[in-house]
């Protein structure tokens, strides 16, 4: 039976209409009833099982009743095997859409939602709800005087709830569509109170989703009661001017300290995924309630990381989402800022530049493996002022480690996130062959590569839930190779990423963390959300620690700013900080690591890395190299070449041998390396 979209204003107007004549109806005892409301059972969630989900028929496939989850996304095609709904067999007849809560529940509610299609506009219009106990007999909700009859969507996106006047206690509910528009297809979410609880947290913090202001006032409560650790202050402004706030959390808030490396956790680069900004919170109260209590694994961290949370990038965004609830926002309201940015993908495109100069040989002599410019007049075109903040917080602060915490999926994402394309303009065949014999399929992949690997396991092993992949992800079968973890650009590869920009413009190793399928879950879900991620959030600030750190300093102590750490076997160097330290993540092994910089002679040194918690120091101590003496001479005598003199020199007045001076000094050297080594 099919709704004409022309009709759509005239249907809601008689649906407002015959509803209200319905709520007049109702004895005033069932009007009057009051019940607490409940939260999602978890189709969105995937907390309910695909056995858990039954229909009457399917159109095929593509469209099976485990497709009916509130916010499932389609593979694109639709006549393609992940379609984006549960769509009936359209010559069956009394089609339901069936739910089996495992046990005995208080319903209240359903959420109904229409297809996910870029061409058919499929939803359904009006139904009728059923329970049941066995499976077996059903009962269809009345209201008194009839069958109820519910009001359903009029658009395929907008999810629309329907609330019963009094709960009903039982295992099985089914949605029986009564009329459609296009085809019939359906998503949906169940509304439902479990009889016993089931989530018992085990820390004392608050548990609930926090709009801008309350989420200003929670991280200034969390200041007062640790001052000492914890530090306010924002990277900048949003488009519609509100403050993008960061919490350090440092033994010396505020202050760089040479050796200690700086961490950050980012959330909110969309807005409507809210999960990573109430965990960034629930992390601040944490921290600053176990250092109170002596934890000594969290005053570990705050002694030997200066840790960055930022939970709202996109604030603007997020006070959109949450004006709709939780669960009445669809999969893209709140996703993009007030100016319709992404901003995770609108970062410069430094892997283009790269790699180009890679197909010319001109890495790394004329254009670097590190540290690459941003393009010229890159800020002064379509930049949102969210991503150029970001920018400068990421340039003048010395981050070696991060994570954006992300909704939508559940694995954790490490670069490259673009694509490299399948040959440059006007590479030959002959150099185009020889590169794919080197590389094979590794056109993909980082420099380091196996340490991404091992950083985005340390989160997704950590984690309760996420290698639990046999259930498949949120939308698709498993992506990530029952791992938890996955290349984004052999997945949803994007251009111009967060992740590539820090890996390429600054030392930072930085990861994308899907925390799952539901993109903003429901305040009674937080809970349960902390307990899965607390220890992968710990466990991954500790990993700013795996490989080597040090300090690299001239013959007379001073401390050397922008020197190149190079680890021989991976193109991809790091700088030094102000204070010429840095830290260098690699997996365990032997490296030879050389240290150099402008008018200096480089150093090499052999450092190993065990499997110990803890990176191994490697400072180095750089003397004035020759060659820049010579140019101070040459300058002296105005660029000319020095005339040489030669004298005859008795034998006994001979100077020590050149070779003789160069073991002295290498011998002066290495005793000040060790007596560094031992400071670090």
């Amino acid at each position: 039976m099919a709704v004409s979209c022309t009709t759509v204003e005239r249907l809601r107007k008689m649906w407002e209409e015959e509803e209200e004549e319905r709520l007049r109806k109702i004895p005033f005892q069932l009007s009057c009833l009051v019940f607490s409301e409940c939260p999602p059972l978890g189709l969105e969630s995937h907390r309910v099982d695909d056995d858990q989900l039954l229909a009457s028929s399917q159109s095929h496939h593509g469209f099976s009743a485990q497709r009916g989850r509130l916010n499932m996304q389609s593979s694109g095609d639709d006549d393609g095997v992940y379609g984006g709904a549960w769509c009936a067999e359209p010559e069956e007849n009394n089609h339901w859409f069936e739910v089996d809560a495992r046990r005995e529940v208080e319903f209240t509610g359903v959420i109904v939602q229409g297809r996910n299609s870029d061409t058919a506009e499929d939803f359904v219009s009006t139904f009728h709800v059923s329970f049941s106990n066995d499976s077996r007999d059903w009962t269809v909700l009345h209201d008194g005087y009839a069958e109820w009859l519910f009001y359903g969507n009029v658009d395929r996106d907008t999810p629309v709830m329907v609330q019963f006047d009094w709960p009903i206690v039982a295992r099985y509910i089914r949605i029986l569509p009564q009329s459609w528009n296009g085809s019939l297809c359906l998503r949906a979410e169940v509304m439902a109170c479990q009889l016993e609880n089931e989530v018992h947290p085990t820390d004392d913090l608050d548990y609930r989703h926090h709009n801008y202001k309350d989420m200003r006032q929670m991280m200034k409560v969390i200041n007062e009661e640790c001052p000492n650790i914890t530090r306010i202050y924002n990277i900048g402004k949003s488009s519609a001017g509100l403050k993008m706030y960061a919490m350090e959390i440092s033994d010396n808030p505020g202050e760089h300290q040479s050796g200690e490396p700086e961490f950050r956790y980012t959330a909110g680069l969309h807005g409507n995924e809210a999960l990573g900004r109430e965990l960034l919170l629930l992390l601040m109260q944490f921290m600053c309630k176990e250092y109170n209590d002596d934890n000594p694994r969290v005053r570990r961290l705050v002694e030997g990381v200066r840790i960055h949370l930022v939970p709202s990038l996109n604030p603007d965004a997020y006070e959109l989402a949450y004006e709709m609830g939780s669960e009445m926002g669809n999969w893209g309201l709140g996703h993009w800022t007030e100016e319709g940015y992404d901003i995770f993908q609108n970062f410069p495109d430094l892997n283009s530049v790269l790699w180009g100069a890679e197909d010319r040989g001109w890495v790394p002599r004329i254009v670097p493996n590190h540290h690459i410019p941003l393009p010229e007049n890159f800020l002064n075109g379509s930049v949102a002022l969210e991503t150029k903040a970001v920018i400068n917080w990421m340039e003048r602060t010395p981050f070696v480690l991060g994570a954006n915490l992300q909704g939508g999926e559940k694995v954790v994402a490490y670069p490259f996130d673009m694509q490299r394309p399948p040959k440059a303009a006007g590479m030959n065949e002959e150099t185009w062959a020889r590169m794919q014999r080197q590389n094979g399929d590794a056109l993909r992949e980082t420099a380091d590569d196996t340490m991404f690997r091992w950083l985005a396991m340390s989160y997704a092993h950590s984690h309760l839930t996420m290698t639990e992949t046999q259930r498949g992800s949120c939308h698709t079968d498993d992506i990530s190779g029952g791992q938890g973890i996955i290349n984004r650009a052999s997945w949803k590869p994007v251009v111009g990423s967060m992740n590539d920009f820090s890996y390429l413009h600054t030392n930072c190793f930085e990861l994308s963390v899907f925390l799952g399928c539901d993109k903003f879950p429901h305040e009674s879900e937080l809970p349960l959300e902390w307990e899965n991620n607390r220890e992968a959030l710990l466990s991954f600030i500790e990993q700013v620690h795996r490989g080597i750190k040090g300090i690299v300093r001239d013959m007379e102590g001073k401390p050397l700013a922008n020197a190149t750490i190079s680890v021989e076997g991976i193109k991809h160097d790091v700088k030094t900080a102000a204070a010429g330290d840095y830290w260098r993540l690699l997996n365990p092994g032997e490296y030879r690591v050389m240290a150099r910089a402008d008018g200096y002679t480089p150093q090499i040194r052999l450092c190993m890395v065990g499997y110990d918690s803890g990176a191994t120091p490697c400072s180095f101590t750089l003397a004035k190299s020759n060659w820049d003496r010579i140019k101070q001479i040459m300058d002296l005598h105005g660029k000319r070449p020095i005339r040489l003199v030669t004298k005859r020199i008795q034998r006994r007045s001979l100077p020590y041998h050149p070779l003789h001076q160069m073991r002295e000094r290498e011998h002066a050297t290495t005793i000040i390396q060790r007596r560094e080594d031992k400071e670090v």
